[in-house]
């Protein structure tokens, strides 16, 4: 009866990340539409980075049903993720020329999206078997940080404007006194899935040295990622075909 139980629990567990997967993947395709959307309405994205946030909290704040997790690790998560969505609105809604915003969004950003990265991986690696849910959630994860850069390179943009080559901050007609999401930002974006992908165009360049860093940054995270990735549905892959040749009848 016990090992029924386990089994079901398992099941459900199953059931709630393959959820996740489906969610994150859609409001990160979201994302990318609406930041493709002509300005003013790439704004809609802002919307859709405040759905991002919950759903990686919701998803990611509950660990695999085999781990053993503490009840600290959970709650510190969810508190970065509230705390990080918190210092996104704040700058989002202040001035450009209020530049120090900027910091607090680099800094937990930084932190939640790398922490989320790292919980996603092991629910990937926590799989029974590859599926095209399992491979949603792991596409999931890539758009995840690169649309985590995007916004890093923003913030950085208004902290040091100029950061990037390439890349009109402000539109014409408009001042400092203009709110920071209604600036287009797409163009960074674009650049952060360009570095990501270590495709290296060249049209936007990074001029400063923290900018730099940050690009160098992105593109290891990125690669270590698809590497990690990887290995762990190949691992799946090759454990399922040696159980069934285990299974299979001998002549």
């Amino acid at each position: 009866m016990s090992g029924h139980q386990h089994v079901s629990h398992q099941h459900v567990s199953e059931l709630r990340h393959h959820r996740l997967y489906r969610r994150l993947l859609a409001i990160c395709m979201v994302l990318m539409a609406c930041m493709a959307l002509p300005f003013p309405w790439s704004r809609l994205a802002s919307i859709g980075y405040v759905l991002f946030g919950v759903v990686l909290i919701r998803g990611l704040g509950r660990p695999p049903a085999q781990a053993r997790v503490g009840v600290w690790p959970r709650r510190l998560y969810r508190l970065l993720g509230v705390a990080a969505l918190v210092v996104w609105l704040l700058w989002s809604l202040t001035p450009v020329a209020m530049r120090s915003t900027g910091i607090p969004v680099i800094v937990l950003w930084a932190v939640f999206s790398g922490w989320s990265a790292i919980r996603l991986i092991g629910l990937l690696g926590s799989e029974r078997r590859v599926n095209g849910l399992v491979l949603s959630g792991a596409l999931a994860g890539y758009l995840m940080l690169g649309l985590s850069a995007g916004l890093l390179f923003c913030a950085l943009e208004t902290i040091q404007p100029g950061s990037f080559s390439g890349v009109q901050i402000q539109p014409p007609g408009n001042n400092s006194i203009m709110a920071v999401w209604g600036l287009d930002f797409v163009r960074l974006n674009y650049f952060a899935f360009v570095t990501l992908t270590t495709t290296g165009y060249g049209d936007v360049v990074p001029r400063t040295p923290l900018a730099q860093m940050a690009s160098v940054s992105v593109a290891v995270i990125g690669t270590l990622y698809v590497t990690v990735v990887m290995g762990l549905l190949i691992s799946r892959l090759m454990l399922k075909e040696a159980r069934q040749h285990d299974d299979a009848p001998n002549p």
